[in-house]
């Protein structure tokens, strides 16, 4: 039984600065004054991010809001960015990327999760994670924003990227964003409409929002033709490459004013090295060398070897898996570009060795 409540929680957060001077000065350990904070209350910690879960509902066949209350750890969080949320399983924490469709001035937050076939982590999520459990958080990244000028706004989705788009659409009606508004979300059959009692509900209380779905089962994809009659000076575009890809070629083609932001779920393409060959891998602070290719990323065979780095979106674009490249030379798999600066952080998910390679690991 917490001997706090997690609203006054939420409040001592401000109050433990001078304890997070002394930690970062040596003074003392900060797993020490965890240990000490956890007995006021379970989520009560001095940096990490820790929320109970409040609520829990489908909004799609295959989709889940969850809504959480942070600690006092959460600052400066915005709908539409990402957080990554860990979960032990069989004694391995694993952690992913998932979008805030919604942050509140209180510590709530709410993310939404998309059943992924064979997924680790997300059917965990989906199947055991109950109302009044505790989950860590890492802190909020990205830099999906809502356009500043008031001209007029379409928002192209498929499949999950509707989350960080209902984020900063919410966000933005919500303020009195008065130009148009239209979004597109593509799915595969009507029961992956997600949100989409809430989204005509938005339609019918803001005359100058509209919002349409095209079924890909039903043959209806975005195509050029649809783009071209869909009103909008500024784009947001979220879900999968092809979709992204499309979309935007599209925009680019149309020669549309305004600006263009998009995001992608899907992991990037990889370039392969035309002339792969077995190497050495040597993890410097794990003190491990094993053998490796020249094909594969340093995520990918660190794993392999029994490491546990931390990661989340495994594409490239969190940076929760950076780490300091000590000796040798890493290819970019996105773009086979070769880095060999010594002591240069590279992100393992998109990092092959191109030859033996030392990280700080």
């Amino acid at each position: 039984m917490p001997l706090i409540p997690l609203s006054l929680a939420r409040r001592l957060s401000p109050a433990l600065q001078p304890l997070r001077r002394l930690c970062a000065g040596g003074w003392l350990r900060e797993a020490d004054v965890d240990l000490c904070l956890r007995l006021l209350h379970p989520a009560l910690r001095l940096n990490r991010v820790y929320a109970r879960v409040e609520s829990r509902r489908w909004v799609a066949d295959d989709m889940l809001a969850i809504q959480l209350r942070c600690n006092g750890n959460a600052r400066g969080w915005r709908a539409g960015q990402h957080v990554q949320l860990y979960l032990q399983q069989d004694g391995v924490r694993h952690g992913r990327s998932y979008s805030l469709t919604s942050v509140a001035a209180d510590g709530r937050i709410e993310v939404a999760i998309k059943r992924q076939p064979g997924g680790r982590l997300s059917n965990l999520l989906l199947d055991h994670l109950a109302v009044g459990q505790l989950i860590e958080l890492g802190q909020a990244f990205g830099d999906f924003a809502w356009p500043q000028e008031s001209r007029a706004v379409l928002l192209l989705a498929a499949g999950s990227g509707i989350t960080p788009l209902l984020g900063l659409l919410r966000e933005a009606l919500a303020r009195g964003f008065s130009a148009p508004v239209t979004l597109l979300h593509q799915v595969r059959h009507r029961g992956q409409q997600a949100f989409a009692e809430e989204l005509q509900a938005l339609a019918a209380r803001h005359a100058n929002f509209q919002v349409q779905w095209a079924f890909s089962g039903e043959g209806e994809r975005l195509s050029a033709e649809r783009l071209a009659a869909l009103p909008g000076e500024h784009v947001r575009v979220c879900g999968p490459r092809g979709f992204v890809e499309q979309a935007c070629g599209g925009w680019h083609d149309a020669g549309r004013g305004g600006s263009l932001q998009s995001e992608s779920f899907s992991p990037l393409p990889v370039l392969a090295d035309a002339q792969a060959r077995a190497i050495r891998l040597s993890f410097a602070r794990s003190q491990q060398q094993v053998s490796g290719s020249s094909n594969a990323s340093l995520l990918e065979q660190a794993e392999a070897a029994g490491l546990r780095p931390a990661h989340g979106c495994r594409q490239g674009i969190c940076t929760s898996c950076t780490c300091l490249l000590l000796a040798g030379t890493v290819r970019d798999l996105r773009s086979g570009a070769l880095f060999a600066e010594p002591n240069q952080p590279i992100r393992l998910c998109v990092s092959a060795p191109h030859g033996d390679v030392e990280i700080d690991l």
